[in-house]
């Protein structure tokens, strides 16, 4: 009777080990991977010029976005595509107009800054092609550092687009031209002469 009961116990152990070590590896697989960290831009697709422009620098694991001489604009894309994703980053206004973004897969883009077409601050509202801004972002103005770090965290799941900022949720968006999947980007808009920082932008796969 003990030896069968010492085999069970140990027949327990063993199974108990490898469940606990297949929930680790799904944990691992779901952590967030960080864009900026140690390998700077390594991780994106950088626009030609950039290195005589210097429109995208990372220093002290900060992003600084910048408008060249010439005020091009352009995209700043990741190499992997992501589905179904999170993604968190803090940023700050440094100095000009700032209008920039986050782009979702495709030309979807979670607004961060002035309206170029409105002339006010629409962070937080999601701008479509061809339907400009369908939804306003709630709390904005309440929300809202001018001049200090500000938290923001995107959710894309399928067609739906949540966005919080400061970590209060301020607007949730459906939109019909959501990409099944695709590469997450930030905008430095063209015809503007624009300072915003990015940091700790971290993306989450669900």
């Amino acid at each position: 009777m003990k030896k069968n009961t010492r085999l069970a116990i140990s027949t327990l152990s063993v199974l108990c080990l490898l469940s606990s070590s297949l929930l680790g590896k799904k944990d691992i697989s779901k952590e967030s991977s960080d864009l900026l960290g140690k390998h700077g831009l390594k991780g994106w697709k950088v626009p030609k010029g950039n290195e005589a422009s210097k429109w995208y620098q990372v220093n002290n694991n900060i992003l600084e976005v910048r408008s060249g001489s010439k005020k091009k604009g352009s995209v700043l894309w990741t190499k992997k595509e992501y589905q179904d994703f999170e993604v968190s980053l803090g940023f700050r206004f440094i100095d000009g107009i700032i209008d920039s973004g986050i782009h979702l897969r495709n030309s979807d883009q979670i607004q961060i800054g002035i309206s170029g077409s409105l002339k006010r601050d629409m962070t937080c509202s999601p701008y479509i092609p061809g339907k400009g801004y369908p939804v306003e972002a709630k709390n904005i103005k309440k929300l809202l550092k001018p001049k200090d770090w500000n938290q923001m965290r995107i959710r894309a799941v399928g067609q739906n687009y949540t966005v919080w900022l400061q970590g209060e949720e301020v607007m949730k968006y459906k939109s019909s031209s959501a990409k099944e999947k695709g590469p997450i980007g930030i905008q430095l808009h063209g015809s503007r002469n624009m300072k915003i920082d990015f940091k700790d932008i971290l993306v989450k796969e669900l």
